[in-house]
């Protein structure tokens, strides 16, 4: 039995199915597009790939983050068979912010999130099973991939649904403009001339299946790996480790001369894009025709692992390897294979897709037709609790923190689901000094919503535009992960999924697909739906 995609779909301003989006992508066709200040309440210039410039459809609803969701899902279910008000269905949503756009000052006390959003996709389709939201930076898609895999090779489930979905709001564009992390211009991935990255909406939907055979035609996910840098939360480890582990493990069982291609993460972001050659350069992948298509669509954010994903198996399906779209001359120090024309693929079947993100988190996912797969192998194990902690408000966890604990300064540049995240752990890592885990998966219900209304106060409220990185980059949920990677030197798996409750059966065997036998991990609920409303449920555990 293999888990096989059987059915695609991109919404995205380039088209609104798959094969439109690859022949717009394969014609040289970009979705950039200069917007001038003041668009969208955004005070300076963006370049960006958004909906509505050219002509197509805005919103139905009011609700432009689930229209595109719902679009998207309803066009890749059809043909497949796959009923998704079965029990043996799954939704996985990848998402950095969601509706975000919906949280404005007006709505700040009313807004219910990614969850709220997620549900009223799944109550539209009749999705009986819980969703999971994987809120997991800029690895969002290829990790809601990996899952959706396991969860089907472990038996779980039969069918996954996993949609991948942003849009550009001025929420998100006041971050990475704080960040001074956005080209005026066009991106230019790997080149020497780039100058950061553009902004991109879109949804992109892969639905997978349990199939008994090698039916010719299918792509199969054969392997995957997720690794943390432990380095920094904003600043990916310059000699590329993190991904080089990725990426070995994702190859394991095969050799690079097996791959067609590799589809790049590719931001055009100065720092991104020298650790990533240096991770190709060094994984001994150099030679291998890459390509990196933020040059067509800009960044989508959670949606740029699932719709890289698709136009990758497109064009290899057509026997090619698109190129680079604004690459013109090497600006990095490692050796990558990317080009500004179109080359011929091997005709191997075979392909690896690489992502970083916030939090030092990476993925690398290998691809292969079902002819030649190599099927994933998911071996579940056995959750024994070594020790667990629960805080809940109104618990004063900064006077524990002064009072009991290291200091560290970098606490006070935290927000409270970090802060939270990260006292617990302590307390409870104190309990067993012999023990390190390797692994940090957390869960929750709110995402950031603390975080998220002051960066909403900051950026539209009375006080004008006038965003804070430092406020911004703690909007991302999975930052808390990525501050206990760091702290505790923690390079293997992290992760953190929203859900619509506090589920420990569903939580259990996310945990039980996604960490091999042997390993230690932290993981369990932490919950921030207001500064005097929060619940920490920390576990350590062991995977026997």
């Amino acid at each position: 039995m293999m888990t096989a995609v059987l059915g695609t779909n991109i919404v995205s301003p380039l088209g609104r199915t798959s094969q439109e989006n690859y022949d717009a992508v394969k014609r040289g066709r970009s979705a950039l597009t200069g917007l001038e200040k003041g668009w969208n309440g955004i005070p300076e210039k963006i370049t960006a790939s958004v909906f509505g410039i050219s002509g197509d459809t805005d919103s139905k609803r009011g609700r432009r983050f689930e229209d595109i969701v719902v679009e998207s899902i309803a066009a890749a279910l059809e043909g497949t068979g796959v009923n998704p008000s079965s029990e043996r269905t799954v939704l996985i949503i990848s998402t950095t912010k969601g509706d975000i756009e919906s949280l404005v000052p007006d709505t700040l006390s009313r807004y219910s999130g990614p969850a709220g959003a997620v549900h009223r996709i799944a109550r539209h389709f009749g999705i009986v099973t819980s969703p999971v939201i994987v809120c997991n930076a800029c690895i969002s898609g290829g990790n809601a991939q990996l899952l959706a895999a396991r969860f089907i090779g472990a038996g779980i489930y039969d069918n996954a649904i996993v949609c991948g979905a942003d849009t550009v709001s001025p929420f998100t564009a006041a971050g990475f403009l704080s960040f001074k992390a956005l080209s005026p211009f066009e991106c230019r991935p790997f080149d020497m001339e780039r100058r950061g990255l553009n902004l991109g909406e879109a949804a992109a939907t892969i639905v997978f299946g349990r199939v008994p055979d090698r039916n010719s035609g299918l792509w199969v996910l054969e392997d995957g790996a997720q690794t943390n840098d432990a380095y920094h939360v904003s600043a990916p480890s310059p000699d590329g480790n993190g991904v080089c582990r990725a990426i070995e493990a994702a190859m394991k069982g095969t050799a690079p001369e097996d791959l067609d291609c590799i589809s790049l993460h590719g931001t055009a972001t100065l720092f991104n894009d020298q650790m990533e050659s240096r991770a190709i350069q060094d994984s001994g992948l150099s030679d291998i025709p890459a390509m990196a298509l933020k040059g067509y669509y800009g960044h989508t954010l959670g949606a740029s692992g699932v719709l890289e994903t698709i136009i990758t198996m497109k064009a290899l399906e057509n026997g090619t390897v698109l190129p680079t779209r604004g690459f013109e001359e090497p600006g990095v120090s490692g050796r990558v294979s990317v080009s500004a024309v179109e080359r011929p693929s091997g005709g191997k079947g075979r392909f690896l897709k690489i992502l970083s993100g916030f939090g030092g988190c990476n993925c690398a996912l290998r691809y292969g037709r079902a002819e030649n797969a190599l099927p994933l192998a998911t071996d579940c194990g056995h959750i024994e609790v070594l020790g667990d902690i629960r805080m809940e408000s109104p618990y004063d966890f900064d006077g524990t923190y002064k009072t009991s604990l290291e200091n560290n300064p970098k606490y006070y540049k935290m927000d409270m689901l970090a802060k939270l995240s990260y006292v617990a752990s302590e307390l409870l890592l104190k309990r067993f000094p012999s023990i390190r885990p390797t692994s940090v998966i957390l869960f929750n219900g709110s995402s950031s919503i603390v975080q998220d209304r002051k960066h909403v106060d900051m950026v539209m409220g009375n006080g004008g535009f006038f965003p804070s990185p430092s406020v911004f980059l703690y909007t991302l949920p999975n930052l808390a992960v990525g501050e206990l990677a760091i702290r505790n030197g923690i390079k293997g798996e992290t992760a953190l999924y929203i859900l619509q409750k506090k589920d420990p059966g569903l939580m259990d065997d996310i945990i039980r697909v996604s960490l091999p036998k042997g390993t230690v991990a932290l993981t369990g609920w932490v919950d921030c739906r207001a500064e005097d409303d929060f619940e920490v449920d920390l576990k350590l555990i062991t995977i026997n």
